[in-house]
């Protein structure tokens, strides 16, 4: 009996997403079979989620189903990927229920994206709230608003002010964004609490770096912390943090503040899957060729914030950056190239100029350098929305996203918190799992055991 091809795609951010897209509509149903690994049915359209931290979105509106496509046809493994066996060609799944599965291919992509980046500072893990994944924003709006109810139900001075106090670590666009968005949520809020004294409510954004989102240039970096400082956000940079604990966080500089929400968002690496392979890797991302492709290894793909994709518009030995405008052109990319390997057809170099970058700092408010060109307040914002809109993969999304602006606008926020999440953890270590992965040696003896010629 003639198998079917088993292509595996790993990841279902905007890399992944797009390879299946791709791989739905232009193969056949009898030419192979695809399969994605997912925790969630959904894609996660990241740039919008401090939106949903700030309330300007609703959470479903920015979870595009992987289910409405009228080509569907793809089985979705509703797990995570904790390694992979590139001899054996093996994925090993831990599935939501925690049931360890194993899945063969004969075609692999991986792109399971990246998680959040951490260090050995005391406390860290413990008391800092993530901005990686849908239920953190949502959590971290409901944490947000209960400050402000628990600092208006209380008598002591000083539980009020470290309660009105937030600290942001990452200089970064998540970070940044995440500051503005999240100090609008709190400057509109503190109009409904009538004890409360707004010159209370401070915000701190801070980075070890020299320069607030250096890759926007000079001018338009000073022109955000403009914006940032008008609003009363104090920017601190070449700060981080020496230690966190549950009522304060002490920066380097030897500042204690005194606060209950300490949002960390200083940069991603690449996801512990990676290192399971046992693979070459450059500053934790795997080393693929221009094609995508793993050296040496049979019809492995790699892509997005896991892969070192060289970057041919740029050349020399650049690879292309960790951005959702690279994820989704590679990931339509790869899905021709592992066509054409299919079909024994050459495969392509991936080559993309960058269109510039955008950033949505709430309200009025924006710096946006489309195609070079440095961007502005309204027009800015008007690039930087229109972008992102455009960018939503289905026509209910951009219906959802589009209503939720204009009402914001129109109505504002009632500012409620839903509770959904109010007893569940929801620091950094509860939400990536990044213990959860084997180690290449792990990997290779749990396949030896379960695919052994005795069972």
């Amino acid at each position: 009996m003639v198998t079917r091809p088993r292509i595996l795609v790993v990841g279902a951010g905007f890399a992944g997403v797009g390879c299946v897209r791709r791989l739905e509509r232009r193969l056949p149903p009898g030419e192979a079979d695809i399969t994605l690994v997912t925790p969630q049915s959904y894609q996660l359209y990241l740039p919008l989620l401090p939106q949903v931290a700030s309330g300007v979105l609703t959470p479903q509106s920015i979870a595009l189903s992987l289910r409405r496509s009228k080509k569907y046809r793809t089985r979705i493994i509703p797990g995570g990927a904790i390694g992979v066996d590139l001899k054996a060609k093996v994925c090993v799944i831990r599935t939501i229920t925690g049931k360890i599965v194993d899945e063969r291919y004969d075609y692999i992509v991986l792109a399971p994206g990246s998680v959040t980046r951490t260090f050995d500072i005391p406390g860290l893990v413990d008391h800092a709230y993530g901005m990686k994944t849908l239920a953190e924003a949502a959590y971290l709006r409901d944490h947000v608003i209960s400050q402000l109810d628990l600092a208006d139900a209380s008598d002591d001075p000083a539980e009020r002010a470290s309660r009105l106090q937030f600290v942001v670590v990452g200089g970064g666009y998540a970070g940044t964004e995440t500051a503005a968005c999240l100090q609008r949520l709190t400057h509109g809020a503190v109009r409904r609490y009538p004890r409360l004294d707004p010159s209370l409510i401070r915000w701190h954004l801070i980075d070890i770096a020299p320069k607030l989102m250096p890759e926007l240039g000079d001018k338009l970096g000073r022109s955000a912390q403009e914006i940032l400082a008008r609003r009363g956000i104090e920017v601190s940079l070449g700060v981080s943090i020496d230690k966190a604990a549950a009522e304060e966080v002490t920066f380097t500089d030897g500042r204690v503040v005194p606060t209950h929400t300490l949002i960390w968002t200083a940069g991603v690496v690449a996801s512990p899957l990676i290192a399971t392979l046992g693979a070459e890797t450059v500053r934790g991302r795997l080393a693929v060729n221009a094609e995508m492709r793993l050296p040496g290894e049979d019809g492995v793909f790699a892509l997005g914030d896991a892969a070192a994709v060289p970057d041919r518009a740029k050349g020399d030995d650049a690879i292309c950056p960790p951005t959702a405008q690279h994820a989704m052109r590679q990931g339509r990319h790869v899905a021709d190239n592992v066509i054409a390997t299919l079909r024994n057809q050459p495969l392509t170099p991936y080559v993309h100029r960058d269109l510039g970058l955008v950033v949505d700092l709430g309200g009025a408010d924006a710096v946006s350098k489309p195609l070079g060109i440095e961007l502005r307040g309204l027009i800015a914002q008007a690039v930087a929305r229109g972008y992102h809109w455009s960018a939503l993969r289905t026509n209910v999304a951009k219906a959802r996203v589009l209503t939720n602006w204009t009402l914001n606008a129109l109505a504002g926020d009632d500012f409620v918190r839903t509770g959904f999440q109010s007893r569940r953890p929801a620091k950094l270590k509860d939400f990536e799992y990044a213990n959860h992965y084997l180690t290449p040696d792990e990997v290779r003896a749990h396949v030896a055991r379960t695919h052994s010629p005795k069972q």
